[in-house]
């Protein structure tokens, strides 16, 4: 058996296409993006103002001495030590960004293009390692070179991706030795 349409003499199909409700549905969903946008910005502004106690960043001396070792890469971020989520966003320490890290005798210059550079001296250097992750970033095992350092009181770890992975094993020898020495000549 074969189905039977009917047609109805006169009647046309329904409209199809509601553009009121579909720009209202529209308008709708923007507005709630743009709050959803304006409370994450809100979020980072208030986290800054809770951070603030923290002094202002350490710039490169005049004279540095000569380069240990120089690496090109991406900083990720620094958090409190220890803490890999507790991101620190106050002086521009929350920005992703460029770097070029230089490792000198007086400390670690990290200049970044588009954000706020900012030097960590010798003596504020805690310890250097390898790890998977940092403030929302995570990759392999190994993947990212952490340097833990101290400022105002506050232990901070900072997250470096090289542009050469096979770099960071030298950079976490380098540093460690130059912090040992440092805790070496200090214990004197």
């Amino acid at each position: 058996m074969t189905p039977v349409i009917l047609l109805a003499a006169g009647k046309e199909s329904a409209e199809v296409t509601d553009w009121a409700a579909r720009v209202g549905w529209v308008v709708g969903l923007g507005l709630f993006v743009a709050l959803v946008y304006w409370l994450m910005r809100e979020g980072w502004k208030w986290r800054g103002t809770l951070q603030s106690d923290l002094p202002e960043l350490p710039t490169a001396p005049d004279s540095p001495g000569e380069a240990r070792l120089t690496m090109s890469g991406r900083y990720h971020g620094s958090t409190t030590a220890g803490q890999w989520l507790d991101r620190i966003v106050a002086h521009g320490l929350g920005t992703r960004s460029r770097a070029e890290l230089t490792l000198t005798d007086a400390g670690l210059d990290v200049v970044r293009p588009g954000a706020t550079d900012f030097f960590v001296p010798a003596a504020a250097l805690r310890e250097a390692r390898l790890d998977k992750g940092i403030a929302g970033k995570v990759l392999t095992e190994g993947g990212l070179l952490i340097v833990t350092w101290e400022h105002g009181g506050k232990p901070i770890d900072s997250g470096f991706r090289s542009d050469h992975a096979a770099e960071h094993n030298e950079w976490v020898d380098t540093l460690n030795d130059m912090i040992n020495k440092t805790e070496t000549e200090g214990a004197r």
